[in-house]
């Protein structure tokens, strides 16, 4: 007998609240942690141009970068 799939129902939810009120409460200790442990962090800035991240490793590198279909690309070092 096959098992029927049901098509669950959408949800009018509006998210950027829920992550805007996430974003005012972080204290920056989840980065810290991931530098710690070895790992990069992503963020970006105001000044930061449209369509690119920083890149900071946990040496205190940064770098600006940008992602597509074909992964990351760096396109320049920050001071």
């Amino acid at each position: 007998m096959a098992t029927r799939l049901i098509k669950p129902t959408p949800v009018d939810v509006d998210l950027w609240p829920i992550l805007e009120a996430a974003l005012r409460q972080d204290d920056g200790s989840v980065a810290r942690a991931h530098l710690a442990a070895g790992r990069a962090i992503y963020y970006s800035e105001d000044d930061t141009p449209r369509d690119t991240v920083i890149k900071e490793h946990p040496d205190g590198r940064r770098e600006l970068v940008r992602f597509d279909i074909q992964g990351e690309h760096r396109i320049r070092d920050l001071a």
